[in-house]
């Protein structure tokens, strides 16, 4: 493909407006300490989370998950509960368990209520085909999680 066809379709398309996705890039830049990404847009910092069908299909699932591969998952579900927060006010912390073979489980918990609980498969292939199913996917995720704390607002601040 030319550089003129990279540039009219950029990976993943246009990146979308969305409170999580300004999370999510709040969150990887708190990281960055010496200012290294300061210069980047948050597409440039986010990049990794954009895998492709192709790119999907390419990537071994026997071995041990990649180190970035893990640290994009807790980045992801850092801003989960922290969206989590911005809208309940109850503090949502993950807790995460995965295998060597890329099995493995996220909760997080707000006071004594689990508002999230998502058994992953495949850890080698986390990712999101385009920034609106990256947005989409946190914005269900958190959502869903406001909705349990509704349900159960004395355990969720106990």
């Amino acid at each position: 493909m030319s550089d003129a066809a990279d540039i009219a379709a950029p990976r993943g398309g246009e990146m979308t407006e969305s409170p999580f996705l300004k999370q999510l890039a709040a969150v990887i830049r708190a990281e960055d300490s010496y200012g290294t990404w300061d210069d980047k847009t948050d597409a440039d910092i986010m990049a990794e989370f954009i895998v492709t069908a192709d790119e999907r299909r390419e990537i071994p699932i026997i071995g041990d998950p990649d180190p970035d591969v893990m640290w994009r998952i807790g980045k992801f579900y850092d801003a989960v509960g922290l969206m989590i927060e911005k809208e309940t006010g109850c503090m949502a912390s993950q807790m995460q368990k995965m295998s060597h073979e890329g099995f493995g489980r996220i909760v997080l918990i707000a006071g004594k209520l689990v508002v999230v609980s998502k058994h992953l498969r495949d850890v080698h292939r986390f990712g999101f085909t385009t920034w609106d199913k990256l947005a989409q996917g946190g914005e269900k995720i958190v959502a869903q999680a406001v909705e349990v704390i509704e349900r159960f607002p004395d355990a969720a601040r106990a």
